[in-house]
């Protein structure tokens, strides 16, 4: 009987939105999926569980902060894949602590690479980038070529990784990959993002009279896309046949102003219930940004024509969905 090769993969932050959405990707396609998380604590598997597949995903703990540890895990499973989505994502916290964040951003990316040119070098490599790297640009769309500008210490560190992955690439002749995602969501976001704010705080306080959505700079716009369909495209790229650097977006942008104001007139909320306060407020922001998807879906074969209004409407479904279950509980 001839033997089936069964892929394995490794996904470090696999308790996020992305992670759990690219698990049940590469589980759908056969894999042996490896989670790798900084604790085993079972809210970690909250988002696994929403999708049900927290019992089909391999969870193991792992420092990415030392590479000794991430040696044993590539020494014991032998990935053929990995997708490296930890880090420390909100760019609000990486001005609180950005020693923090600029050092577990970078770090941890170098020990992912330095292990795999030592151990075993030909592993792919997914690293997640960030449109934040760009920052304040003067022509849009971003393309990968735009010059950085990046505007907080979490772009900082995004971009450096960035480099680093490219060096290594260039350097040692790894299949590494940047996918440069720019803002994606789905009802598994965590709680601090913008949308996922606005839709759960709307959700639950349509109906309180006492109730005002606070926020910043909403006057700035970006381009936002969907979860499930940007992690298609990070698979896309370690299938490819050569290592290379592509930019994962819906390609336009909107204000943050006309998503409130969306979901305001979808949940019959009237206007008056925003707030715009200062402390809201980040000491550099971007104006706006966009991206060019082209090389993405000409290359990759990657497909997306979502308008994010469309999103919205998903969106708002299921956290109308979550608010009653979690009521009935």
């Amino acid at each position: 009987m001839e033997e089936i090769n069964v892929k394995t993969a490794f996904i470090t932050g696999v308790s996020g939105q992305d992670g759990a959405y690219l698990s049940k990707l590469l589980l759908m396609k056969g894999y042996r999926v490896i989670g790798i998380t900084r604790s085993r604590h079972e809210e970690n598997l909250e988002n696994l569980k929403k999708l049900g597949i927290d019992n089909e995903v391999i969870i193991q703990e792992c420092d990415l902060l030392d590479i000794s540890s991430i040696i044993s895990f590539i020494n014991t499973y032998k990935p053929d894949e990995m997708y490296n989505l930890a880090a420390q994502s909100s760019v609000g916290l990486s001005f609180k602590q950005p020693i923090g964040t600029i050092n577990f951003n970078i770090i941890s990316v170098l020990n992912l690479l330095e292990a795999i040119r030592i151990i075993k070098p030909d592993v792919r490599l997914y690293q997640a980038s960030s449109s934040e790297m760009y920052g304040k640009v003067s022509n849009l769309p971003v393309t990968i070529n735009t010059p950085m500008h990046p505007l907080s210490p979490y772009a900082i560190s995004k971009a450096s990784a960035h480099w680093i992955v490219v060096n290594y690439r260039e350097s040692y002749g790894l299949f590494a990959c940047n996918g440069v995602l720019f803002n994606h969501e789905s009802f598994l976001r965590s709680n601090g993002f913008f949308v996922k704010k606005v839709l759960q705080e709307t959700v639950r306080n349509k109906d309180n009279s006492e109730w005002v959505l606070r926020v910043g700079s909403i006057d700035i716009k970006r381009d936002f896309g969907f979860s499930p369909n940007y992690v298609e495209a990070m698979w896309l790229m370690l299938q490819a046949d050569n290592a290379d650097d592509f930019i994962i977006c819906s390609g336009k942008s909107i204000t943050l102003r006309s998503i409130i104001e969306y979901v305001f007139e979808k949940l019959g909320v009237s206007k008056d219930k925003l707030v715009i306060d200062s402390d809201f407020m980040r000491p550099t922001d971007i104006e706006d940004i966009y991206g060019d998807n082209s090389p993405a879906k000409r290359i990759l074969g990657w497909q997306y024509d979502l308008d994010f209004y469309q999103v919205l409407d998903i969106l708002i479904e299921d956290e109308l969905t979550l608010f009653t279950q979690n009521k009935s509980c």
